[in-house]
């Protein structure tokens, strides 16, 4: 998990009550300087979901242990009560999708979630097979959100996924992928107006989206989670010992982390980006960027000409 190990190297090097400082001003701005996270309209229907989610590909691939799957409960109970709600999954995750759905179920106010998880295989029966399987795993009998991952085999999953929205079985559809070469491919399906949701990689350095991918989007009238919008831990690496800049401040920034994820999110395009993680002051550093302001079209511009010169 490099993102995990990169942000818990620039944790230890301002020390412990360095960190005490940073995660204090987190958890008191997150929870009295505004009633609410952000949050933005699903297109296809009007429903809002908060603007930073919560992705799972590593960090919740775990075993039976409590001390697996205790950080992993209190991650989840934290994402609540700031009002966070979309969670991600896939059945490539390992075991996400079932320590998801046993974690949420003994939280017992499982419905507050937002659940997506996706479709992973190919042919018709054997999409069927493993959707049917994650409602399973995620102790879900109607899915918030079913994507087909990697638009592996995309156009027989689509049809399925159209029927069973049609049926209620799920109530969004979506496609993803995570490279920029995808984004064209991704971009004629947003502009087929047969999906309700595309998830893609978009970062402040990993600009490829902006070209016309959001755009597209928007224009559509669907949906957008961003993917990878820390690079693996790259960014954390790339400005590991440097001082935020001072106009972060504007922004109502207090760490690295909501500097990345609100430059993403000030993209009014963008509905939700899911940075993952199983630590649970990562998890308040996250979603703290959806309170307070975000920056503007002259904001942006700075933050990447800061950012290209490190």
């Amino acid at each position: 998990m490099e993102y995990l190990f990169s942000r818990r190297e620039m944790v230890k090097s301002i020390g412990v009550s360095g960190c005490a400082m940073l995660l204090n001003p987190l958890l008191s701005h997150a929870k009295t300087d505004q009633a609410m996270i952000l949050q933005r309209s699903i297109p296809a229907s009007g429903e809002k979901i908060p603007v930073v989610g919560l992705g799972s590909w590593q960090q919740f691939d775990v075993g039976q242990s409590a001390s697996e799957r205790t950080p992993l409960k209190e991650v989840l109970k934290e994402m609540q009560e700031m009002g966070g709600k979309l969670i991600d999954a896939s059945p490539m995750y390992g075991r996400s999708e079932e320590v998801i759905g046993e974690l949420t179920t003994a939280l017992k106010n499982n419905d507050q979630f937002f659940f997506a998880t996706k479709v992973w295989t190919t042919g018709r029966q054997e999409g069927i097979d493993q959707m049917n399987d994650s409602f399973k795993k995620m102790g879900r009998k109607k899915m918030d959100l079913m994507q087909v991952h990697n638009l592996q085999d995309w156009q027989t999953h689509l049809k399925t996924l159209k029927d069973w929205k049609a049926q209620g079985r799920v109530k969004y559809i979506g496609v993803t992928h995570y490279t920029d070469s995808a984004h064209t491919r991704l971009e004629q399906i947003v502009k087929s107006k047969e999906i309700d949701f595309v998830q893609f990689n978009y970062s402040i350095r990993s600009r490829n989206a902006e070209k016309s991918l959001l755009n597209a989007a928007r224009d559509n009238g669907v949906a957008v989670i961003i993917n990878e919008p820390f690079e693996q831990g790259a960014l954390f690496r790339a400005v590991k010992g440097k001082e935020l800049p001072a106009f972060a401040a504007d922004y109502d920034i207090k760490s690295w982390a909501q500097f990345f994820l609100k430059y993403i999110i000030s993209q009014e395009a963008v509905t939700c980006a899911i940075p993952g993680t199983s630590d649970v002051k990562h998890l308040v550093d996250n979603l703290s960027a959806g309170f307070g302001n975000l920056p503007d079209e002259a904001g942006r511009k700075k933050m990447i000409e800061w950012i290209e010169k490190v």
